[in-house]
């Protein structure tokens, strides 16, 4: 989207350095499961402004002092975990990049998480971009001032609180199995924490313990990658382990409860030029003539699984639980980023951290690419120049 450095890239690309770049990428790691793209996109400094005065505007709802009381319903009774802080630590909003009708590139949301992201990941990715292609060097993938160092410092901050880094661990269902495994990894090297399957852990009293060498070690942190979802069928897996739902002397980074406050149940919620209407089903009095330009959306769902494009009145005819959906208006996404056969969508992702007692920072961001009827693996698979990828911007 600056197009003195797209045409830079497109007339020196070369597979055998899409090659090089993925195995710089992946040195050290096991293989990466996921498709990276082959190019970063770069972003024009007026898409940021208005990147960032969108997410300023999404971070204003949620400091409300009334958020808590607005949400309460996204929490399923079944999942609500005791002892949720006063804030989440991790903050992800998703935008397509649209054109507005004076022609203007414009984000509008897609989707919003209080939960991490590939917070560890995203920063190594950047950096091998611009090393494997021999990117300006004033080009980065930080933003709001910040840098690898400071980025880093940050994340630290956030993530160990005031615990030593084997106070603390990154937990997941089956940790080392996870698609993400790289970005597990890659932030056990940042941080010097454990990566854990949730298995590896149990309880004694109210503590979490872990064994190193023959020796059992406690838990204080659990920087928390588990989505509920994905084990609602294996609740028995907490008879090996523990379950997060009981009282426990532990912090969570971040609190589990935050998954469902901040995801697509706090959309109908906001009012802006950056946010497509959206609905909550079960309090839609109407529906709208013209459902072609709408999606339907489970709200307790994540990578798009559920997402119906194409609405019909017989599909909110035959939703059952009108309350655990949204009625949101289409996203049309521009083909902004110019591969060497045509134009590519994109979407950025800002990512945010909010430390303990402060305030949230957007500091990096993760973007992603399609020529699929939606942006995701399973809508590209037979492309190329799509997929995983980060924004670049010039720095200041």
């Amino acid at each position: 989207m600056i197009s003195k450095y797209r045409e830079q890239f497109n007339s020196s690309f070369s597979e055998e350095k899409y090659k090089g770049f993925l195995n710089a990428l992946g040195e050290g790691f096991p293989d990466i499961p996921f498709r990276v793209a082959e190019t970063p996109i770069f972003l024009p400094a007026d898409l940021v402004s208005k990147l960032t005065e969108a997410g300023a505007e999404i971070i204003k709802l949620i400091q409300q002092p009334d958020f808590k009381s607005l949400t309460d319903g996204s929490i399923p009774a079944q999942w609500n975990v005791p002892n949720e802080n006063e804030q989440p630590h991790f903050l992800t909003f998703d935008f397509g990049i649209c054109k507005d009708e004076k022609g203007d590139l414009v984000p509008k949301l897609i989707e919003m998480q209080g939960f991490p992201s590939l917070y560890g990941f995203q920063a190594v990715l950047g950096r091998v971009y611009k090393d494997a292609y021999g990117l300006d060097s004033g080009l980065t993938p930080f933003l709001n001032g910040f840098n690898e160092e400071s980025y880093i410092t940050l994340l630290k901050k956030v993530i160990l609180g005031d615990c030593e880094p084997h106070e603390v661990a990154l937990m997941d269902i089956d940790a080392l199995e996870q698609k993400t495994a790289i970005d597990f990894f890659i932030t056990q090297r940042y941080l010097g924490i454990k990566i854990l399957a949730l298995t590896d852990i149990f309880k004694e009293g109210n503590s979490l313990y872990y064994r190193e060498g023959g020796e059992k070690v406690k838990l204080k942190r659990l920087y928390n990658r588990l989505i509920f979802d994905e084990i609602a069928d294996k609740t028995d897996i907490f008879k090996e382990s523990f379950d997060p739902r009981e009282e426990l002397d532990i912090e969570w980074v971040t609190h589990p409860n935050w998954f469902y406050r901040i995801s697509k149940y706090t959309m109908p919620f906001l009012k802006s030029e950056f946010v497509p209407e959206t609905y909550f089903l079960k309090d839609l009095d109407t529906v709208p003539a013209d459902l072609e330009n709408y999606v339907l959306k489970p709200l307790f769902s994540f990578a798009g699984m559920g997402v119906i494009i194409d609405v019909s009145l017989s599909d909110i005819e035959a939703i059952k639980d009108p309350e655990n959906w949204i009625l949101q208006k289409k996203v049309v996404y521009e083909p902004v980023v110019k591969a060497p056969d045509g134009g590519v969508k994109a979407e950025i992702r800002l990512m945010y951290l909010w430390p303990d007692g402060g305030e949230p920072q957007l500091c990096i961001n993760l973007a992603r690419l399609s020529r699929g009827k939606m942006i995701g693996v399973r809508y590209n698979k037979d492309f190329d120049w799509v997929g995983g990828t980060i924004g670049l911007v010039e720095g200041k």
